[in-house]
């Protein structure tokens, strides 16, 4: 947050002409404005999306969650927004929002069959990490009689098996894996 701090600009006039009082708010200037910096800080900390190393760091020690020494800090603000996510009752409906939530309004789908217990999640991710917290919170909320399928978003295989080499060789990796044929 940046403002100019003068304490002196808060003495009566009279105070303000004594060289003891200029001294004085001149030394307690550069403190002030390091406090006021810090308080932005702690500002800052109140939103996930915000907060510092040391806003992670704190939202870690509150739920217990202990950082791999390898996740970024976004991998890290991703883990505290999936656990602050979790309510129970699970709800289909919920699970879908909790969802929305992380992987964005088009950045998953999900389909549940009943008659065969089963849940069936597909979510779009950048980070192999992001998806294993994603797991991580399926087996937290669904239900343990249900089976849960998780994958990434994209084309798998199977679905390329009707097409040749020679025709795939026209397009990208990455246009094979999202685009619709």
């Amino acid at each position: 947050m940046d403002r100019e701090i003068d304490i002196l600009n808060y003495l009566p006039e009279f105070l303000q002409d004594f060289r003891e009082f200029r001294e004085l708010a001149a030394s307690e200037n550069p403190e002030i404005r390091s406090l006021w910096g810090r308080l932005g800080n702690v500002l800052k900390e109140q939103f996930i999306y915000d907060s510092t190393e040391n806003g992670v760091k704190r939202w870690e020690a509150i739920l217990k969650i202990n950082p791999k020494g390898s996740d970024s800090l976004e991998v890290r603000k991703f883990r505290i927004l999936t656990r602050l996510n979790e309510k129970l009752p699970y709800t289909c409906k919920k699970l879908a929002q909790q969802l929305e939530t992380l992987c964005g309004e088009s950045g998953y789908s999900l389909e549940l069959k009943n008659d065969e217990y089963k849940l069936i999640v597909r979510v779009a991710l950048t980070a192999k990490s992001m998806l294993a917290e994603v797991e991580k919170q399926l087996k937290r909320i669904v239900p343990v009689n249900m089976y849960v399928d998780l994958s990434l978003l994209y084309k798998q295989n199977s679905s390329l098996v009707s097409y040749t080499h020679a025709q795939m060789r026209e397009y990208t990796h990455e246009q094979l894996r999202s685009e619709v044929f």
